[in-house]
């Protein structure tokens, strides 16, 4: 397994819709390998697989409960399906997230509080998903991936501007800005 760089806001395949996976192959399992040991290196509960450069529709997710029960899989073509987010503005302190591809920035966002997920895993075995509250949102968050979407895309029009200035003080806008999690710094 390998860790792999995690991309910056600026890459392009962050802003593409992914293709679906066709089949699991050796290639996939091990990206998907590479994607687990990468996300729990960073440290984050979820993983895109464009995230990491590969435009394909893949995600990992992993997360330990209040009750310390840990959460943990992989979903190929995820499809989602979620309640309408409850109108008003997010909470800073309970509705604030934030992303491997844009680092050590929190924003508040309101997401659904409950979504359905289904697709498959590695052995083409269905997955089908029901969850709520947080782990509502690392299912919209990661799903978002795919469609070439990142968080900050969807903050309000204030803290969408923040973000603006931070990624371009960072120089976070280029396309070939990426990161090593367990190394300091950024890499182009």
């Amino acid at each position: 397994m390998a860790v792999l760089p995690i991309r910056i806001m600026g890459d392009p395949v962050l802003h593409s819709v992914a293709t679906e996976v066709t089949e699991v192959t050796d290639e996939v399992r091990g990206l998907v390998a590479d994607m687990y040991e990468t996300m729990d290196l960073a440290p984050g509960v979820g993983l895109a697989a464009p995230q990491v450069g590969v435009s394909l529709r893949i995600f990992v997710y992993s997360y330990v409960d209040d009750d310390q029960q840990p959460w943990r899989g992989e979903i190929i073509n995820p499809v989602l399906w979620m309640t309408p987010p409850e109108p008003g503005s997010p909470d800073e302190d309970d509705e604030s997230e934030g992303c491997l591809s844009f680092p050590g920035e929190r924003f508040p966002l309101r997401r659904s509080e409950r979504v359905v997920v289904t697709g498959t895993d590695l052995t083409g075995a269905s997955v089908h998903i029901e969850v709520d509250g947080w782990r509502a949102r690392i299912m919209q968050h990661e799903f978002d991936h795919l469609d070439g979407i990142l968080y900050i895309d969807r903050l309000s029009d204030s803290d969408w501007k923040t973000a603006q200035k931070i990624a371009r003080k960072r120089s976070w806008t280029r396309g070939d800005a990426c990161w090593m999690p367990g190394v300091d710094g950024f890499e182009s």
